[in-house]
């Protein structure tokens, strides 16, 4: 049987939560959306949320209702999903890109002000696994450049750094809802502000640009179809609510791996930093320095055909031949994130792995390794 990288954890509850829906003459812009909304509002601790199509949809909204465009410059990581950038070159904005702390993985606050030009015009950092450690810097940094702060926290549901939850740095913060996420609504993503009028914004243009009076027909700026229906937004409402139990099982998980492989010395066994409550988002081992990138892809290669689902967490962004060729980005750019890059190793993490499932994962892991 295949041990499978992600899955989604998906009950009874959540399937009647969407019948429901279906059962209804409301399947977008009903009462679930607004639920949705209040529901996740409230878990953060923000004024505002406003649900959208994905993730990316709302790192773009985010961009958009800042009014960052052409000529702007917004500093983030290379080491991330590629829709942390992209989503900047969807506003018409130039990502800038520093390196990453090694430990944390997380952008590095130190190197943010070497960056920082009279173009830049907010700081996009993102929370890499889940990890919420150096955004409180993150944004004293930012705030001493008066620039914006868009919280990429779209890896990070559940997670807190000395008591403050994520996605409550930034001026504005996005989740993901993908199936792999803590909880998932199939697709879509979530905005999160204290602010109005951002979150107006955000709100029309994600509905085609319309005005708050809500006349379908009345449109007030160029706004583009992002909405999450009720259908997702029921899905997502059912998962909130099990979202202690989702974090408890994420976590038994994490622990049966690094009791298993605590004793391997050729590996660096991600752990929970101190002042941080961890939401485990995926499991990434990495291969110390006397591994190189063949003898990664080589164990990615013979795990999978053992039926074991593993990936490499991330490609460095930078070196990705469309934005590489399009700003001038070149390998040796960013050290540390290329030299992450190629030892890192997703291994299989859902709620449903049993113990035995992760020891197999261990112990092939381990005989690889070996050869």
């Amino acid at each position: 049987m295949t041990i499978h990288l992600s899955r989604p954890d998906i009950t009874d509850r959540e399937i009647e939560a969407v019948c429901a829906v279906l059962r209804s003459p409301n399947l977008s812009l009903g009462p679930r959306l607004a639920e949705f909304e209040g529901a996740f509002a409230r878990y953060i601790g923000t004024k505002r949320a406003v649900a959208v199509s994905s993730g990316t949809s709302g790192l773009f909204l985010c961009a958009s209702a800042l009014e960052i465009g052409p000529g702007d410059e917004v500093v983030t990581t290379p080491f991330t999903f590629v829709a942390s950038a992209t989503s900047i070159m969807m506003a018409g904005a130039r990502p800038v890109f520093v390196d990453i702390d090694p430990a944390s993985l997380n952008i590095d606050p130190t190197k943010i002000e070497s960056a920082v030009t009279g173009k830049t015009k907010a700081v996009l950092p993102v929370e890499v696994f889940g990890n919420p450690a150096g955004l409180d810097r993150v944004c004293e940094i930012a705030r001493e450049h008066n620039l914006a702060v868009i919280e990429d926290s779209c890896e990070a549901l559940g997670s807190a750094l000395n008591g403050v939850k994520a996605g409550t740095f930034g001026a504005m913060s996005v989740f993901g809802f993908y199936p792999n996420k803590q909880i998932t609504t199939g697709e879509g993503g979530m905005i999160l502000t204290d602010d109005d009028a951002l979150a107006d914004a955000c709100v029309s243009l994600r509905n085609q640009g319309r005005a708050k009076d809500g006349r379908w027909l009345g449109h007030e700026r160029l706004g583009y179809n992002c909405r999450l229906s009720d259908i997702n937004c029921a899905l997502g409402v059912a998962q909130l609510e099990r979202i202690d139990e989702i974090k408890a099982k994420r976590k038994q998980v994490a622990q049966w791996y690094r009791e298993m492989l605590a004793d391997e010395n050729r590996l660096i066994v991600p752990s929970e930093p101190a002042n941080c409550d961890l939401s485990w988002f995926v499991f990434v081992i990495r291969l110390r320095e006397d591994f190189g990138l063949k003898q990664r892809d080589h164990i990615l290669e013979q795990m999978r055909s053992r039926d074991i689902e593993v990936s490499n967490y991330f490609p460095p962004v930078h070196q990705m031949p469309f934005i590489a060729e399009r700003f001038g980005y070149g390998p040796g750019d960013f050290p540390i994130s290329e030299a992450v890059s190629r030892r890192a190793i997703a291994l299989p993490f859902h709620n449903h792995l049993t113990r035995d499932e992760v020891a197999t994962v261990c112990r092939t892991l381990k005989l690889l390794m070996g050869g």
